[in-house]
């Protein structure tokens, strides 16, 4: 289970919450642009654009939960089970493999109106990184600094919507989330307002009484709802730190307490936060057992080399 957002000061930021049982060794990863993929279905390439984001590393492939590249493009893969559907090869598509599908869409694309051109012959294979290490259910946010898209694929193909809300959480589909969002359109920061009845003297006996109905549990549905309600409603400074900081106080809204979310492998919690100023390229994450803002600044790398930089948590 997982939360992207993108939200707009006076730069733009780009984001998430992973949501998850274990850690998979993440750490922050740095991709120059002359380190060379090696793909699984088409040519090796090296990067037209470098990028940083959090990465597991395995035989020295990044792969990205999210990232952004030099451009400000972001994306971000989060949990989508029951509903990803992964092809079988084709020969007259361009075969990428989940796994590599942030990194090839980062690698090669500077805006949404290039990524949108890239994905119009895209084949996502089923393919494993490894035996041991099989394909993750997932859907994609991808953000330029003006707006968002949806990729997920399902059982009828590739779909890609239009995000106006500049939020993904996780099941159901995209689709569900637009129109859910509509249940609670007379939310407010404000006072409620009795459409009850006339002739009963209702009163608001607390602050924030207009959001009454706001989700707090922490289903997808519910996380998308809040995470939406409170990045519209937030109102920062337009300075760094008070930007970052706003951003990350979305993210704890919906972020998951250990305790709180159980499943079949423990319980799940939100291990890391981030927030990548997209702008210039200033990565930030605090974890879940340290809430210290950690910094890595892409400006301050090499970006001409070709072996990834790793910065452990």
């Amino acid at each position: 289970m997982c939360t992207a957002i993108s939200y707009k000061s006076k730069d733009v930021y780009f984001g998430r919450n992973l949501d998850l049982e274990r850690s998979y060794n993440e750490s922050v990863v740095i991709t120059p642009r002359n380190y060379e993929f090696k793909m699984r279905c088409i040519e090796n390439f090296k990067p037209q654009y470098a990028m940083i984001g959090m990465a597991t590393v395995i035989e020295d492939f990044p792969l990205y939960y999210e990232a952004t590249n030099e451009k400000g493009l972001s994306m971000a893969g989060l949990n989508f089970p029951q509903n990803a559907v992964y092809y079988d090869f084709k020969e007259e598509k361009e075969n990428i493999t989940p796994f590599e599908f942030i990194p090839w869409v980062l690698a090669k694309c500077a805006c949404i109106d290039e990524v949108e051109n890239l994905l119009k012959n895209i084949n996502l294979v089923n393919i494993n990184f490894s035996q041991e290490l099989p394909l993750t259910p997932l859907h994609w946010m991808i953000s330029d600094k003006n707006k968002s898209i949806v990729v997920e694929t399902l059982k009828d193909g590739i779909k890609i919507s239009d995000n106006p809300f500049d939020v993904l959480t996780n099941n159901p589909p995209f689709d569900y989330h637009k129109i859910n969002v509509s249940n609670f359109m007379d939310l407010s920061i404000g006072p409620a307002v009795n459409n009850f009845s006339s002739e009963f003297p209702l009163e608001n006996y607390s602050l924030g009484m207009g959001a009454l109905g706001l989700p707090g549990d922490f289903s997808s549905a519910s996380r998308f709802v809040r995470a939406f309600f409170v990045k519209e409603k937030s109102v920062s400074e337009k300075d760094e730190k008070s930007s970052v900081n706003q951003f990350f106080h979305i993210l704890n809204s919906v972020a998951m307490p250990k305790g709180c979310v159980w499943t079949k492998n423990g319980y799940e919690y939100t291990r890391y936060t981030s927030c990548c100023n997209v702008d210039k390229g200033i990565y930030y994450y605090m974890t879940y057992d340290n809430f210290e803002i950690k910094i890595t600044d892409i400006k301050e790398f090499d970006l001409n080399t070709s072996k990834l930089y790793l910065k452990p948590l």
